[in-house]
């Protein structure tokens, strides 16, 4: 009977649900229908897509030919300065952050013993000066003195020449004219004085005989008297042509001498002519020294003006560690010079970005300082990648080799009417896009 009484109580139990059926269909008969049976609601919809799908387009044809990248940062010269000679600081006339202008003074050295190196090369460029003036006076001169030595001894020799030359002819006449009538006219008077002698030799006897008269022997005594005495004359003038000889043969000898002596000057003229060359080389050499004078008091005043340092472009003073007093040395940091005026933008793309990217596309820069983008253009794309340009390259010859999407540095320039609204300082991030064509 319970076995009994536990089946009927589920049958009991079923009968009330069946009873809650015919409510339970009535709900469903009284749901909503649906919205997208409405056509207000299908239009919307679809009105909806029409306008998503144009803005989609529109969005893709936008970015299609854009790059862009938050790698990018803004770079600009960074000049530094420092002191191209050693010396003490008098005088800092800037401070940190100071906006200067092209060859505004920045910092004074003291510049005394500069002053005096500067006196003291102006003193030896004027010493140098008058020597090559006197060297150079010199030149003539000597050139003057050794052509008019030259032709003095030219005449001389020409001079001695002749001399020599009327010596020996005088010579040759005392020999062929005077010596040779001389010695003939002793052979003369010397055959007739023998003559007259023989005729007196046999006269005697026959005067002594008388057999010639004795005013015929006594014609004959004067005849052989006379020729002894024409003999003796003859004899003597033999011996004064001989004489005469031997004075001509000196004077030959001694201008033959003179001539050699000319000579000997006419070489030593000629050989002063080479002072010319030497008065050249001097005056050359005084000249170089004049250069090398004129180079020291050059390198000297550029010592005295590097004691005033100066700025070589506008900028803005930066990083300054020079004070008053201090010490400094060449190539010495003393502070860095900003040239904001003259910036770009280093961005680094991604190399699957810059397959149409060309140098001369345009470029937006987004500035977080200003919340404003300001237009440029590609100036250049570098010749590596980033991590080849730094300090320690990757080797990728280990066999741990992982293949990673290098980026490169695209050099942007910004317009100039942007510089003149914003200012851009080295080092901040901004966002590049370059719209390639």
């Amino acid at each position: 009977m319970s076995t009994r009484a536990t089946e009927l109580e589920p049958e009991k139990e079923r009968e009330p649900e069946k009873e809650a059926a015919p409510p339970q269909e009535e709900k469903v008969t009284d749901r909503k229908p649906s919205a997208l049976r409405n056509p207000r609601v299908r239009r919307a919809l679809l009105i909806a897509g029409v306008v998503v799908a144009i803005i989609a387009i529109l969005l893709w044809l936008h970015y299609r030919n854009r790059e862009s990248t938050d790698d990018a940062q803004v770079n600009a010269h960074i000049i530094p300065i420092a002191p191209r000679i050693s010396g003490s600081v008098i005088e800092v006339l800037v401070k940190d952050n100071q906006t200067v202008k092209k060859g505004q003074v920045l910092v004074r050295l003291d510049p005394r013993d500069f002053q005096a190196k500067l006196d003291d090369a102006k003193a030896a460029f004027a010493l140098a000066q008058g020597r090559a003036q006197a060297a150079t006076v010199d030149v003539p001169l000597t050139s003057e003195t050794t052509q008019s030595g030259t032709t003095s001894a030219s005449a001389v020799v020409a001079a001695a020449q002749a001399n020599y030359e009327q010596s020996n002819l005088a010579l040759q006449t005392a020999l062929t004219s005077g010596l040779a009538y001389a010695q003939a006219n002793v052979q003369e008077k010397e055959a007739k004085y023998q003559k007259a002698e023989s005729d007196l030799t046999r006269m005697k006897p026959l005067a002594a005989k008388a057999e010639i008269s004795q005013q015929q022997y006594d014609g004959y005594v004067a005849a052989e008297q006379e020729a002894k005495s024409q003999l003796d004359a003859a004899r003597q003038n033999f011996s004064l042509a001989q004489q005469t000889v031997s004075v001509r043969r000196a004077q030959v000898a001694s201008a033959k001498a003179e001539l050699e002596k000319a000579h000997a000057g006419l070489t030593e003229a000629q050989a002063n002519t080479k002072q010319v060359k030497v008065s050249s080389a001097n005056a050359a050499s005084a000249r170089a020294a004049v250069g090398q004078a004129q180079a020291n008091l050059d390198a000297a005043q550029l010592n005295l003006d590097y004691t005033t340092i100066v700025a070589p472009e506008d900028g803005t003073v930066t990083n300054k560690t020079v004070e008053v007093g201090e010490i400094v040395q060449p190539g010495q940091g003393l502070l860095l010079l900003v040239p904001l005026n003259d910036v770009w933008v280093t961005a680094n793309f991604k190399e699957t970005q810059l397959a149409r990217v060309q140098p001369g596309d345009r470029a937006e820069i987004h500035v977080d300082m200003y919340g404003k983008t300001f237009p440029g253009h590609v100036d250049s794309i570098a010749g590596a990648t980033g991590s080849r340009l730094s300090l320690l390259p990757p080797e990728n010859a280990t066999g741990n080799y992982v293949k990673v999407v290098e980026r490169i540095p695209v050099k942007i320039l910004i317009d100039p009417d942007v510089l003149k609204q914003a200012i851009l300082r080295p080092g901040m991030n901004v966002e590049a896009t370059i719209i390639t064509k």
